[in-house]
């Protein structure tokens, strides 16, 4: 009888494997057009806590979700308002820098990277040398030009994907907002009523934990951001808003934010006209500066340690999920991390209470001894009172009053 329980249970995991399996291929063969669908999942996620706290003060649920969706939208205008001229102005400084960049690169970069390499890199970049060599291969030159024209031709159609993305995501994001609440119910009414309890608790736990991730880390990429733009700006580097702000927006990723802002500061600093070693050191200060905040202050106090991922963990997540995905695999990344972090740790209690950890004592029903401490004290010991010894081993305080008696 046993067997035929243990071929239904394996024949039960094969299809709960099977379905996953099957999840998985649709979730790659959809991947393109799922991008908005989950953004806007995302978004009515972190918008669902409001309208319900607007909910619950008397408002309907319509109005409800009127007002915190035209709330986003505001702050996106605001933002879009308020970058945008900004971001503008730093790109055409940036081009106004190319010429002395390219000049750095040819002159100072490259001859202390060949003096120390022994690399003969000058004669390949200069522009002489690079026409020439399109000359000399004008065959190859002509199919890598039909390559590149028909890549452009397909990423045009990924243009116009794009465009009709951002277009739907608004409307996603309202209808997410809106049937939240009865999302989450159908999903609840699936679960067989077994499991229910377990899978609600972990349910309650994963929300926690990506709460306090996604929510937290926004804060902490915004703050970021404002930090290295304000504080690059202030040092006088003319660059500085764009730097600190692409430095912040790509700080979810551990260290590569604070790496790539220094890098592109430092350069900015090295080839800026007015730009001097003095600037330099400031640039780094102000990445310093930015580090010791977000690891003493930011990270504690916003997203605490309820996350739970190591920073190996979170650089794995995201390169795995472009790797399998694209786009879409890094947009989810983060968030399956964290749940996958959730089941992991209820896996781990699973086994510790199973009788695969206890070992041959759950088999026999044998319980590992009492420990019992040890006193070390004499009964010939006149230090220690009598009581005491009874108290410590009644037996052999018996026995001592035996022999008395005899």
């Amino acid at each position: 009888m046993e067997s035929f329980d243990e071929i239904a249970r394996f024949l039960k995991r094969l299809q709960w494997g099977a379905l996953v399996l099957a999840l998985l291929w649709l979730l790659w063969a959809l991947g393109p057009i799922l991008t908005p669908f989950v953004l806007g999942a995302l978004l009515g996620w972190l918008g669902d806590p409001l309208v319900d706290r607007l909910e619950r003060s008397g408002r309907s649920r319509n109005v409800a979700v009127t007002l915190v969706f035209t709330l986003m939208a505001l702050l996106l205008a605001l933002a879009l308002l308020i970058l945008v001229p900004m971001i503008e102005r730093q790109i055409m400084t940036v081009l106004e820098l190319m010429p002395k960049a390219q000049a750095w690169v040819m002159e100072t970069a490259l001859p202390w990277i060949e003096a120390r390499t022994g690399m003969e890199l000058t004669g390949w970049l200069d522009p002489q040398a690079l026409i020439q060599l399109v000359r000399s291969h004008w065959q190859e030159a002509g199919g890598v030009a039909a390559t590149f024209f028909g890549y452009v031709s397909r990423s045009g159609m990924a243009v116009v994907a794009w465009v009709a993305n951002i277009v739907l995501l608004p409307i996603l994001t309202f209808y997410f907002l809106r049937d939240w609440d009865k999302l989450v119910e159908r999903v609840a009414a699936l679960i067989p009523r077994d499991r229910i309890d377990t899978v609600g608790r972990l349910a309650r736990e994963s929300n926690d934990v990506l709460s306090a991730f996604l929510r937290g880390q926004i804060l902490v990429m915004l703050a970021l951001g404002a930090i290295y733009a304000i504080g690059l700006s202030v040092v006088g580097l003319k660059v500085g808003l764009l730097i600190g702000i692409v430095a912040g927006l790509i700080s979810f990723v551990p260290y590569l934010g604070t790496a790539t802002g220094v890098v592109l500061g430092l350069i900015a600093a090295f080839i800026q006209p007015d730009g001097d070693f003095t600037l330099v050191l400031m640039v780094a200060g102000v990445f310093v500066v930015g580090q010791m905040l977000e690891g003493y202050v930011l990270t504690p106090r916003i997203v605490g340690d309820r996350i739970g991922l190591h920073p190996m963990a979170v650089i794995f997540a995201i390169m795995a999920g472009g790797q399998l995905f694209g786009f879409l695999g890094m947009l989810i990344a983060l968030p399956v991390a964290a749940v996958a972090n959730v089941l992991l740790r209820y896996a781990q209690e699973r086994y510790t209470h199973s009788r695969l950890y206890a070992g041959a004592q759950a088999d026999t029903g044998a319980t590992a001894p009492a420990t019992v401490p040890v006193v070390a004290a004499s009964v010939d010991d006149p230090g220690v009172p009598a009581s005491e010894l009874e108290a410590q081993d009644p037996a052999a305080a018996d026995e001592d009053e035996g022999q008395g008696r005899g």
